[in-house]
């Protein structure tokens, strides 16, 4: 596995950087913090015309059929500047829809995401916020072709904009041959369905969703009754190694503004570089940056290859929970005082990768589940599951 971009991925690496560096600002970041949407459709509307938003939805559809670190690699740019665009969420819940969608369910909504005329997201966390079927208590009641909701989800991302949601609800209890767990399609905007906006460290657009007997029929299932969990363990391992990318571009960003730093900032008649004790930090920063970039783009290539890649997300994600942290919290050190005051701008970095290692997995959940695979536990391998005790 080579996981060095090739000509072509470094090509549009450095056209993503070059626009999004352009277009967003921190001023940007912050105005979209306190606006409605969350984010500008004109930058939206020049990422779908750039073709990212398409790059690994099938040609068929508006897009481009490349493989997922093509998404990856923009994710990481977007991620290096904090672009306020709704792409994270739109793109995991789109190749979901790839995989696992009808015909029809693919017709109605790719070509729609490709052109950007369509926001996307997904909702799986409640109020038990493990990411396991126990904790999917929303529930889905069959009403004739149809289905009926009632629950609530927590934490979803730009529920406020999307024009669909992918939603995890309970349709039966469990059983020996299924979670009893369901995907459906549903319209934020329906009836029965209320969102509360939640205040998050990150400040980004988070919903509190609340389903009161909100109707769906029956050709928003996607995937079969019932059988819903394998479709949302792949969605949430996509997410996760996708999220990875942005922590990633967003630590290495504030890596270079560390170093950047420590060439000019003056104590003691030097730069704060010269000193050993900084230097070792600077040097753990890029290690633990190139670490993480390592591992997340390990786990996509093993995805677009058709391997076997859970425990690699699992070691993606736990590793950036620790590292990027570690970084943006250096970072901060080596600013001092400054670097903890709300109109700097590096504050922004610390709060949105802070923000990320909070989601989709503890670093304890997905260590549990690399644990689980190195003790090959049967049917043990997924996020927030117990490991068995000693006999």
């Amino acid at each position: 596995m080579d996981i060095l971009p090739s000509e072509e991925e470094q090509m549009i690496k450095n056209v993503a950087r070059e626009l999004l560096e352009a277009e967003v600002t921190t001023a940007m970041v912050r105005e979209m913090e306190l606006d409605d949407l969350g984010y500008p459709p004109a930058l939206w509307k020049q990422m779908a015309d750039q073709g990212w938003l398409g790059m690994a939805i099938p040609e068929q559809y508006g897009g481009q059929g490349l493989p997922i670190t093509y998404v990856g690699l923009i994710l990481e740019e977007a991620g290096r500047v904090l672009a306020p665009v709704p792409l994270h969420s739109t793109m995991s819940a789109a190749l979901t829809i790839v995989s696992e969608g009808t015909d029809q369910q693919k017709q109605d909504i790719l070509p729609a995401v490709s052109d950007g005329g369509m926001v996307l997201t997904y909702a799986v966390h409640e109020r038990d916020a493990r990411l396991i079927p126990e904790a999917m208590q929303l529930q889905a009641t069959k009403d004739g072709d149809g289905w009926v909701l009632n629950g609530t989800k927590m934490f979803v991302d730009n529920f406020i904009v999307s024009q669909l949601c992918l939603v995890v609800a309970r349709t039966s209890q469990a059983t020996d041959a299924n979670e009893g767990v369901s995907l459906f399609l549903v319209d934020p905007n329906g009836t029965g369905v209320t969102q509360t906006t939640l205040t998050t460290l990150a400040k980004d657009k988070q919903s509190r969703a609340d389903f009161k007997d909100h109707r769906i029929d029956g050709a928003a299932l996607v995937g079969e009754v019932d059988q819903g969990w394998p479709i949302v363990k792949a969605m949430l391992d996509r997410a996760t190694a996708l999220l990875c990318c942005q922590m990633v571009g967003a630590a290495r960003k504030d890596a270079e503004m560390a170093i950047e730093y420590a060439k000019n900032r003056v104590a003691f008649g030097r730069p704060i570089g010269s000193f050993q004790s900084v230097q070792h930090m600077l040097a753990d920063m890029l290690l633990h940056v190139d670490g993480g970039q390592m591992l997340t783009f390990e786990a996509l290539w093993k995805m677009d290859n058709d391997l076997p890649h859970s425990v690699e997300v699992s070691q993606a994600k736990a590793f950036c929970n620790e590292k990027c942290e570690s970084v943006v919290r250096t970072s901060q050190v080596i600013h001092g005082g400054i670097g903890f005051m709300m109109e700097f701008d590096l504050h922004l970095w610390f709060r949105r990768v802070t923000s990320w290692t909070m989601r989709l997995g503890t670093t304890y959940e997905h260590r549990s589940r690399i644990a689980a695979a190195l003790l090959d536990v049967p049917g043990r391998v997924r996020l927030g599951m117990p490991l068995p005790t000693a006999a």
